[in-house]
């Protein structure tokens, strides 16, 4: 169940939903399918839910709490993927076993959040880890990072955000550069448009992948208004990551945010996965992948020059993009390939609901 993320997100469908179902079990999957405007997948019984945005979350979480009273007795399990969603779940009587997934560090993204007024952001963060203490106490938590542990006081689960990584890939090509996730001021989307311009004259192009935020979605509409770069919004992710296969080069152009410095970037494992090397602001872990695997390079904080003259070494020298993309290959389908986690997550998950596959 979830009201914040897309019905495609990649972590709960494409690979836990997946997992579950291939391990032969059933699963109703609640999400916001009309607000965003996609329909549930034929694998999967989908209910539909309000999306929350913004200031605009209690009619979600309202809507949330009705249907988990109801599925009471019909189903082993629940798992749940925002945080708004434990008051959906709090002090409902003889409900299932519940399972948060913490995707992020939920403190530290308050400062990402432009409708949050600053003189909130501290008590709000306060709430947020008493939030997360009672949960601890009151069911089954996992992780998405490990880096996570030290907010809580026991130990759980780590469920890392890998991906699914092919038998096989093409080699880098020399004209295309891609981005593959979330656009926000954030993630770089002002340095990954001028990156856009400075390639320009040189005939690389700059593919962005993901839904923006309604602060960036102007700057990059008028981009592609001018040709500048392709934007191609929100795709599957099964679908988005056929796009990144003969890319030049993969961009992962974080800012220095507190959120950011324990996480791994979703989008440097799926750029590895599919062959391309890999250009990074150093985001500690992200530095940490690009230097063990010696899968791409590092550039510095808000600095699209940089950016631009790291794709041009790349593409003029294919010998030494095709090793670095064929490194970040090996490494994926080794360490981080979805299926090794997979079994891991499904175990759990019938342990805590005392059933089988």
């Amino acid at each position: 169940m979830t009201v914040v993320h897309h019905p495609e997100d990649a972590r709960i469908l494409h690979r836990q939903i997946r997992a579950l179902v291939d391990a032969g079990h059933e699963v109703t999957y609640a999400a916001p399918y009309t607000a965003r405007g996609v329909v549930p997948r034929s694998w999967v019984t989908g209910v539909d839910l309000p999306r929350a945005a913004e200031r605009r979350r209690l009619s979600a979480v309202r809507a949330a709490r009705k249907l988990f009273k109801s599925m009471r007795g019909k189903v082993d399990l629940a798992l749940i993927h925002d945080p708004e969603l434990l008051f959906a779940v709090a002090g409902v009587r003889k409900s299932p076993p519940v399972v948060w997934d913490v995707h992020e560090d939920t403190p530290a993204t308050l400062s990402l959040k432009p409708w949050l007024p600053a003189f909130l952001r501290p008590p709000t963060r306060y709430l947020a880890r008493l939030l997360e203490g009672t949960a601890e106490r009151r069911m089954h938590l996992l992780l998405a990072e490990a880096a996570y542990a030290g907010r809580f006081r026991q130990r759980h689960l780590v469920v890392p955000n890998e991906t699914w990584v092919p038998d096989s890939v093409s080699p880098p090509g020399d004209d295309r550069v891609v981005y593959l996730g979330w656009l926000s001021e954030a993630r770089g989307v002002q340095e990954a448009v001028e990156v856009a311009r400075l390639l320009q004259p040189h005939r690389v192009a700059v593919e962005l992948i993901g839904y923006a935020d309604p602060q960036s979605r102007p700057l990059l509409n008028e981009a592609v208004a001018q040709g500048v770069l392709e934007w191609r919004d929100f795709m599957p992710n099964d679908e988005a990551l056929k796009r990144l296969d003969g890319a030049l080069a993969g961009l992962s152009l974080l800012h220095d945010e507190p959120n950011y410095r324990h996480s791994m970037p979703t989008k440097i494992v799926e750029y590895m996965a599919h062959g391309i090397p890999v250009i990074t602001t150093p985001s500690p872990r992200a530095v940490e992948l690009v230097e063990r695997y010696q899968c791409g390079m590092v550039v510095p904080w808000r600095d699209p020059q940089a950016v631009a003259r790291a794709v041009l070494q790349l593409r003029d020298n294919p010998f030494e993009r095709r090793g670095t993309g064929g490194r970040g290959y090996a490494a994926a389908r080794a360490n981080h390939h979805w299926p090794n986690s997979a079994r891991r997550f499904v175990d759990q998950l019938e342990a805590w609901a005392g059933v089988k596959s």
